[in-house]
């Protein structure tokens, strides 16, 4: 069962309420199904310690968002959209099987 009311900032203890915490240690957590866009969320999880009180938590540090043809970076509450382009895909190669089994030839 998720644990509701706890929804604030990462970076932020929830012990004493210092400010501009730095996580310890990251990690991803990619999910399993993509969502009703197709998309795949890449969740950024960080492990905290407070210099003040010593509290240590764990807590989201950001989401990512990829696929289909947008990327979305979801960090501190604050989302941010990025567009991605046809220009930016890449070129495409196609290779035709029949030219070369007739340069082989």
């Amino acid at each position: 069962m998720p644990r509701r009311g706890r929804s604030q900032e990462p970076n932020r203890c929830p012990s004493c309420g210092a400010t501009d915490i730095k996580p310890e240690r990251t990690w991803q957590l990619v999910s399993p199904l993509p969502d009703a866009r197709g998309r795949i969320t890449i969740t950024i999880m960080g492990s905290y310690t407070c210099p003040s009180c010593g509290y240590r938590w764990r807590g989201v540090v950001s989401k990512i968002k990829a696929g289909g043809s947008d990327v979305e970076i979801e960090s501190s509450g604050k989302g941010k959209r990025l567009d991605v382009g046809e220009e930016n895909r890449g070129t495409v190669i196609e290779i035709d099987l029949e030219e070369l089994e007739r340069e082989e030839e």
